[in-house]
């Protein structure tokens, strides 16, 4: 008896307490977001632009933990979707702003805010179907709008070319449409990097590290690219499959309801 109170003692010892280690990545992801909003008030885009992809790299750890080490908690969801809205929602629209859109006045900031907004709907919607272990995203991540913003500031800095405020506008207004649309995108949720997995997936591991390794802002704004492309491609495929005849079905239907004398 003294045995069975003592493990229910533990038990709700760990239900009242958090787990650190995913919780303190969420932190590096938090720190990051906050770190690139500064840099980009002063006119450090570059250095914002970095911070935010490095805010995306602890993201994906803190799930990849939290799944693998089975800490995942209520608590840790919340925490995780408000260190999202800072990392990726206010500081790339305060980035591209700054960088970009500042000559377009009021349509500049108000595109910035479309894009936090969008941000927050997307993760309220994230948090409310619980897609955590689905194998598609409804709407286009909001890590993956963040980085795509972020891989095109290192890329205009990478060719030496200056903004073009109306194509960032664009940018940003069709990055905040992916992400509050019900365009599936591809979640690698489910792939664990505590497992084994087949040779070949080491070698295009080590071949994309190679290529991100030697062009930087060229390999993510391409990776970033060809994620936003894939699902865009996908749904498209989906509306041009054929649909069954509807007609020809009501009319199979109605031939076998008739009495077998009728037919």
């Amino acid at each position: 008896m003294k045995r069975r109170k003592r493990v229910k003692k533990d038990r709700s010892k760990r239900g009242k307490g958090i787990y650190v280690l995913p919780n303190l990545l969420t932190s590096f992801n938090l720190f990051f977001g906050f770190y690139a909003t500064v840099a980009a008030v002063n006119q450090k885009f570059k250095v914002a632009a970095g911070a935010i992809l490095l805010g995306v790299v602890f993201d994906i750890l803190d799930g990849k933990v939290a799944r693998a080490t089975r800490t995942t908690s209520k608590f840790g969801l919340e925490y995780d979707s408000l260190a999202d809205l800072m990392t990726f929602g206010l500081a790339p629209g305060l980035m591209i702003y700054l960088w970009a859109l500042q000559p377009l006045g009021r349509i500049g900031w108000l595109a910035a805010f479309l894009f936090l907004a969008c941000g927050a709907l997307r993760l309220a919607r994230f948090n409310a179907q619980s897609q955590s272990g689905a194998s598609h995203f409804t709407g286009l991540p909001i890590p993956a709008a963040a980085a795509m913003s972020a891989s095109t500031v290192l890329l205009f800095h990478r060719i030496g070319v200056a903004p073009y405020p109306v194509a960032m506008l664009l940018l940003l207004y069709f990055l905040a449409f992916l992400m509050v649309s019900t365009i599936p995108f591809k979640s690698f949720k489910q792939v664990e990097l505590f497992r084994r997995m087949k040779f070949n997936v080491l070698v295009a591991a080590i071949l994309m590290m190679m290529f991100i390794a030697a062009l930087p802002s060229i390999a993510l704004f391409t990776i970033g690219a060809a994620y936003i492309l894939s699902g865009l491609i996908s749904a498209l495929r989906t509306q041009m499959k054929p649909k069954p005849d509807d007609s020809n079905v009501s009319a199979e239907e109605d031939e076998e309801a008739l009495p077998v004398h009728q037919k």
